[in-house]
């Protein structure tokens, strides 16, 4: 330890410490996920702070507002409700929606149907059909939930699909510019049975690979509810003059939703029921059912007023 030295006479030293500063500790915050924070204390902590509002350019309705009763912007809990990663288990199961990896073969109908019979809830439903042998993204909703698919199917759609051509073409980039003709406002005829109507719809397209060994196109679309790649495969065949057919579809991404936000397999629905039952642990199942409030994020927010 270091020491200071002061010469009180010529017989006497005295030695007195150094004293060291105390360095404050200046950890980083850590960055903990937005589900960790709200299960270890509210999210939304009051204030007491008045707002200090302007409300002379405010539309008439909202005239006055900052004199109204209630003038605090402080977030008051209340006994009725809850956060939603709080909610009691049951209520969050009927309350959520699930980010599914649809397998090839089974229906999405059969998927719903399974998933209802698995969490034994009254109702479920879908963003979107997709064909048995198509794979990806399929927004599961549960009882509430399902009144928001409408919302999802609106949001738009993203696949990345492959399609085979019947003969070779003689330049590669063939395949790109008949594929610019088919983005936009286009009208499409859907297959004898369908469940859509023929109207416009808007597409974007976009050739990733092309194969002319083994005469295969690799493409990327985003399009609206509806659209048929099928029938686009059909399309692209006629507009090249050699005929073409759908070879594998996924979808990429569902509303607001995609393949990168915690998608999950029927096994972990299974799984995750299966732990609740006889363990009584629903950790599983809060990271496979999600609260429908996930998927309102994109939209803009309501004030409700009233005077």
């Amino acid at each position: 330890m270091h020491a200071v030295q002061c010469k009180m006479s010529d017989a006497e030293v005295i030695t007195f410490p150094r004293k060291h500063k105390k360095k404050k500790d200046r950890n980083p915050l850590q960055e903990d996920d937005v589900a960790e924070i709200q299960h270890a204390e509210e999210f939304i902590k009051p204030e007491s702070k008045l707002a200090q509002l302007d409300t002379s350019q405010w539309p008439l309705l909202l005239k006055n507002f900052d004199k109204l009763n209630v003038r605090t912007t402080h977030y008051t809990p209340i006994p009725c409700g809850s956060n939603p990663l709080k909610r009691e288990i049951g209520d969050y199961i009927r309350t959520g929606f699930i980010n599914l990896e649809k397998p090839s073969n089974p229906s999405s109908h059969e998927l719903v149907a399974w998933i209802r019979r698995i969490l034994r809830v009254e109702k479920t439903g879908h963003s979107g059909t997709l064909d048995p042998k198509v794979t990806g993204c399929l927004i599961v909703c549960i009882e509430p939930a399902t009144l928001l698919v409408k919302s999802q199917q609106s949001a738009g759609k993203e696949h990345v699909g492959i399609v085979r051509l019947h003969k070779a073409i003689e330049e590669g980039n063939q395949l790109s510019r008949a594929l610019e003709t088919l983005t936009g406002a286009l009208f499409q005829r859907p297959p004898l049975i369908a469940a859509v109507k023929r109207q416009l719809r808007v597409r974007t397209i976009y050739l990733l690979e092309y194969d002319p060994e083994r005469i295969l196109g690799i493409f990327w679309v985003s399009c609206e509810a509806g659209t048929y790649i099928r029938t686009l495969c059909v399309d692209l065949g006629l507009l090249l003059g050699v005929g073409g057919q759908m070879q594998e579809l996924r979808r990429v991404r569902s509303g607001v939703m995609s393949e990168k936000d915690h998608m999950v397999t029927m096994h972990d629905v299974l799984d995750a029921q299966w732990l609740y039952d006889n363990h009584k642990d629903e950790s599983y199942l809060q990271h496979v059912v999600y609260p429908l409030e996930k998927l309102l994020t994109s939209h803009k927010r309501l004030i409700n007023v009233w005077l």
